[in-house]
């Protein structure tokens, strides 16, 4: 099912038509790459299985699941996809570096 893909991008898409700045879509892909490795966490250390069910059926581990799930068939566009993920996690880190140097109070 597809459900998982289109809500990201319906989201991906509204972020980009309502802050129009390229660190807020770094940002977003940051955070629901957060989210998700945290959802996992919770899903695998929880103990309680139905909770872990619902949480392991429904959501993705994170967004390279969801790269693998949907492009693991052409894997010129897996690695492209993975190679501009990293790339946007390489933005989002030098933007974090960039805010902890302007706060820091040294």
């Amino acid at each position: 099912m597809y459900i998982d893909l289109i809500v990201l991008l319906i989201l991906l898409i509204l972020v980009v038509i309502f802050f129009k700045r390229f660190s807020s879509f770094v940002f977003f892909v940051a955070i629901v790459d957060i989210f998700l490795r945290i959802v996992t966490f919770v899903k695998d250390n929880i103990g309680l299985k139905d909770v872990s069910d619902v949480i392991g059926k429904y959501l993705p581990e994170s967004v390279f699941a969801i790269i693998d799930k949907y492009t693991s068939d052409i894997d010129l566009l897996n690695i492209i996809l993975k190679w501009f993920f990293v790339g946007i996690m390489g933005v989002f880190l030098s933007y974090i570096i960039k805010i902890f140097m302007k706060k820091r109070k040294i």
